[in-house]
């Protein structure tokens, strides 16, 4: 068989492994199948082709630009899926594991290019929450912003997701606008390899964008400053190497860490034998323990049952783990594969002998069991332990064997159960198998200070569930103490961490002008035309109309009640409204005052504004009685590219009354063709 020789790739060229290259066994039969690693690579040529090259041509482009790119991306990975299936069944996945880490990494670029298009801005500048008046006029504004970091994000992966784990990082670094430096996990680096020559040959990414180390780091570390970053994921003691680099201190340089995790499974007090909750709970289990051979950071390693239904809970899951398949992963018959190595398979057996003086084995005999694959394999069957008394136990809380091994333990009451899961020290995820509302709002209570998830699951939502261990691109990844007290993922939230936030401070018209977001105060710009009538290219941030004005009287308050309904005291019992302090007596309808305006600003000819897609941000600052006049100031604030027939337009929109007083504010959003 063709050993594969696993390159780098760096500063834009495949570099071969080197002397003293490490040699990758195939998971399902110990076969030497790859070889990764050159000690000669220049880590400064690679971080001055990110900084230098990458840097400033991901920087050129808008969000949109880049969301863009992440959908072209994830696109080119998906036609290629069959490749990269059948080069994984080498790390011991299964067709089943494929799915949450080569369909879960492309699904997860998929959601930030959406995102990236959806709740981001078409431009280089993210503004992070809304202007702060800081003085008295409104002359002198504050606005946070965040702008990319202008080195280089160094990504350093685990093993058992060679794809997801590289994705999951990937896609809100590059949606910042950071270039990214990937190192993967020796013993599955060619699956990554695949990835990334799959992604540098499509030519979607700029030049310097992308590099890929196979292999050790060097220096690589030693060289990093306040503008780079460092996302790590595998085990707690590698974390507090990396972490404690003098370099990294000394340059206070970014480093996100997730890392060993002892995640519990709680099921609910109220959950019988028989009930769906109860069932629920024992599929999620096993499907924790046998899901990539129990390598998942998001696995299940504690139980947490009520003491009187351990026995139950144990035979039920004993029973479906005894019909789990274990074996080659080709075959289709197969329900759990191998671990990633005999290394790995070794440590497993080592945790399990340490945490063994506390436990007794409840199911799996690593010595005696069915195997439907070749004996050189890295296989294990999933092995149930129990510990009877969690309350003196420490190593059941704090050593975890990284593989399909789960470990009961029996609650006397929920108090109970919430302080052995906090007995982690800190964890990725708990869960909470329960129907009762008052468990789940106890539990997040008790327990959601120690856990970056928490998940609940029941009759009602378990068709549309996706599982204990699985991270979504929407929602952080991480967790505090053991977890390694980061966050990834958790949708723009994980862009943030590639990207300085920034207070600026100046006029309205300086703030408009780094921001591209019109701010009142800022200039307004007649376009020559009623806004209406020009399209989006022609639309100007700034571009403003102010209107005539309309008298509202006591006939329009009372029409309005009559036509829609809305008779409240307000609008038509003048003593009670008096008696109210918000009123001055009979006030008009914020919803009229709506209408009206829409009457003073909207042009009634066919046009360029296709639709009224939206309101935000209403709000009523001063009522309007019968005699007061009204008119509108209609601004451009912003716009967003949608495709390329039109495009979004958010105005501002402030009611005045006849004293230049503000009765109203709020944003439209339109759709305007080009």
């Amino acid at each position: 068989m063709t050993i594969q020789n696993v390159q780098s790739f760096v500063a834009g060229n495949w570099i071969a492994p080197g002397d003293g290259a490490r040699q990758i066994a195939s998971a399902i039969d110990g076969r030497v199948i790859a070889q990764a690693g050159n000690a000669a690579l220049d880590m400064q040529d690679i971080l001055d082709h990110a900084r230098g090259v990458g840097g400033p041509a991901l920087r050129a482009l808008t969000f949109h630009d880049r969301a863009r790119m992440l959908k072209a991306l994830a696109l080119e990975l998906n036609k290629h899926k069959d490749a990269l299936y059948e080069l994984s069944f080498q790390t011991g996945a299964t067709r089943a594991d494929h799915g949450f880490d080569i369909d879960g990494g492309i699904g997860t670029m998929f959601v930030f290019a959406s995102k990236g298009r959806r709740e981001m801005p078409d431009a280089q500048v993210y503004l992070d929450g809304q202007p702060e008046q800081l003085g008295k006029t409104g002359a002198f504004m504050g606005q946070h912003i965040c702008t990319p970091l202008q080195g280089a994000a160094v990504h350093i992966n685990a093993f058992n997701f060679p794809l997801w784990g590289m994705l999951e990082k990937l896609a809100p670094t590059l949606l910042a606008g950071v270039p990214a430096i990937v190192k993967p996990a020796t013993d599955t680096c060619y699956v990554t390899e695949l990835a990334v020559r799959i992604m540098a040959g499509s030519g979607i990414l700029p030049e310097g964008a992308l590099q890929m180390i196979a292999g050790g780091v060097g220096d690589l570390l030693d060289r990093l400053t306040c503008q780079d970053a460092v996302s790590f994921t595998g085990s707690a003691a590698t974390a507090f190497k990396l972490r404690s680099n003098p370099k990294l201190t000394e340059n206070a340089t970014r480093f996100v860490a997730e890392q060993d995790s002892l995640n519990a499974s709680i099921l609910g007090p109220d959950a019988e034998p028989g009930s769906p909750e109860f069932d629920l709970f024992i599929k999620e289990v096993h499907r924790e323990m046998t899901t990539k051979a129990g390598q998942k950071c998001t696995a299940i390693r504690r139980i947490l049952v009520p003491e009187g239904r351990i026995e139950a809970v144990s035979e039920a899951l004993s029973a479906r783990l005894a019909k789990t398949v274990i074996g080659d992963p080709r075959d289709e018959a197969t329900r759990m594969g191998a671990l990633v190595s005999n290394a790995q398979k070794a440590d497993v057996l080592d945790k399990v002998a340490k945490i063994g003086a506390e436990v007794e084995r409840v199911f799996g005999n690593p010595d005696d069991f069915g195997l439907n694959g070749d004996a050189n394999g890295a296989f294990l069957p999933p092995m149930l332990l129990l510990c009877a008394d969690p309350d003196k136990a420490q190593r059941v809380h704090d050593t975890e064997a990284f593989g399909p091994v789960s470990t009961l333990l029996p609650y006397r009451d929920l108090d109970h159960a919430i302080a052995l899961a906090n007995r982690g020290g800190g964890s990725l995820v708990t869960s909470v198998i329960t129907h009762d509302p008052h468990v789940a709002r106890q539990v997040t209570l008790g327990a959601a200070a120690f856990h970056g998830r928490i998940y609940i699951n029941d009759r009602t939502s378990m068709k549309e569930s996706t599982g204990h261990g699985a991270p979504m691109p929407h929602m952080i990844h991480g967790g505090p103490g053991r977890a390694g007290g980061g966050e990834e993922m958790g949708g723009v939230r994980g862009v943030k961490h590639y990207m300085q936030r920034t207070a600026i401070q100046g006029s309205p018209e300086m703030l408009t002008a780094i921001g591209g977001t019109w701010m009142p105060g800022a200039e307004q710009r007649d376009g020559g035309a009623h806004p209406f009538t020009r399209t989006f290219g022609d639309l100007v941030i700034g571009e403003t109309i102010i209107t005539h004005a309309r008298t509202v009287t006591l006939d329009d308050i009372e029409t309005f009640a009559r036509f829609t309904g809305d008779t409240f005291y307000a609008h038509m019992d003048d003593d009670a409204a008096k008696r109210n302090p918000f009123f001055p007596g009979r006030v008009a309808h914020g919803y009229l005052l709506l209408s009206f305006a829409a009457g003073l600003f909207v042009e009634p000819n066919e046009g360029p504004v296709l639709a009224n897609t939206g309101l935000d941000n209403l709000r009523f600052m001063k009522p309007v009685s019968a005699g007061d006049a009204i008119h509108v100031r209609l601004t451009v604030k912003t716009k967003t590219p949608r495709n390329s027939d039109y495009g979004e337009v958010r105005w501002h929109v402030t009611l005045l009354n006849q004293d230049d007083e503000k009765v109203a504010e709020y944003e439209l959003l339109t759709m305007n063709a080009y």
